[in-house]
């Protein structure tokens, strides 16, 4: 048999690298969602970022984070990042929840806040994704558009992502859902939400294809937010309490 030229050798490996990679990719995120978010990304996010989306335990998790909308400091927005594309790659302040709810383990915890940005790469971001995967946890955002900044968005960017989302909590089919800050939770819920009025144990109900789904709303910990992160974290500890 006569042996590949050099080219078609390196095309058949370059394809073979990225059948494993989405093959990899696949046990931690809902693929048929991405083609969607994608497009959306085009109408809603900045054209030359790539969208972010859910990972974690696809499969019951015991819990889903509900967070806003990613920006281009998660590094898997851009373009030429080969890993998985998920929520938080490249930041630091959000894994001391995380961390605080026994999720995360001191030594990647320590990384993390000792090294930054500069720890992050794609071997990284994904044994972080495979780590709460184990942890029966995914992450999400309502709207996957990455945007520039942190400015704050419309309701008419999230409800153009809402029934994605419920799409993909009714298929990854959490125990308990954790809706960040007041836009979210009232957008996921179809009613005016404070979160500011939800302690211990206290929740709201979503149906999704008559599926009942248990919310409960909890302080934004991050950003603008990141002065409430401690009061979402006792929130947080109250309601696993109750599992």
């Amino acid at each position: 048999m006569s042996k590949l030229k050099s080219p078609k050798r390196r095309f058949f490996g370059m394809i073979l690298k990225y059948a494993i990679r989405q093959s990899n990719f696949m046990e931690l995120q809902v693929e048929h969602l991405k083609k969607g978010i994608d497009k959306l990304q085009k109408i809603y996010g900045n054209a030359e970022l790539k969208s972010i989306y859910g990972a974690g335990c696809i499969s019951n998790p015991e819990i889903l984070f509900l967070f806003m909308n990613p920006t281009a400091r998660n590094i898997s927005s851009l373009p030429n990042w080969k890993g998985i594309r998920a929520p938080w790659i490249g930041t630091k302040n959000i894994w001391k929840l995380f961390y605080s709810l026994d999720i995360l383990s001191f030594d990647i915890f320590r990384e993390i806040q000792e090294n930054g940005h500069k720890i992050w790469n794609e071997k990284f971001a994904k044994n972080i994704y495979d780590s709460l995967n184990k942890e029966s946890v995914y992450v999400t955002n309502l709207a996957k558009c990455t945007q520039d900044n942190a400015r704050a968005l419309k309701n008419v960017v999230f409800k153009a992502y809402l029934k994605s989302t419920k799409e993909e909590i009714y298929d990854v089919n959490p125990k308990k859902i954790i809706s960040f800050g007041n836009q979210v939770s009232s957008i996921l819920l179809d009613r005016n939400i404070k979160v500011s009025e939800y302690k211990k144990q206290k929740k709201e109900v979503v149906n999704i294809n008559d599926k009942i789904f248990d919310v409960y709303p909890v302080y934004y910990p991050i950003g603008q937010g990141l002065r409430n992160i401690n009061k979402a974290i006792r929130r947080i500890k109250d309601i696993l309490r109750g599992t």
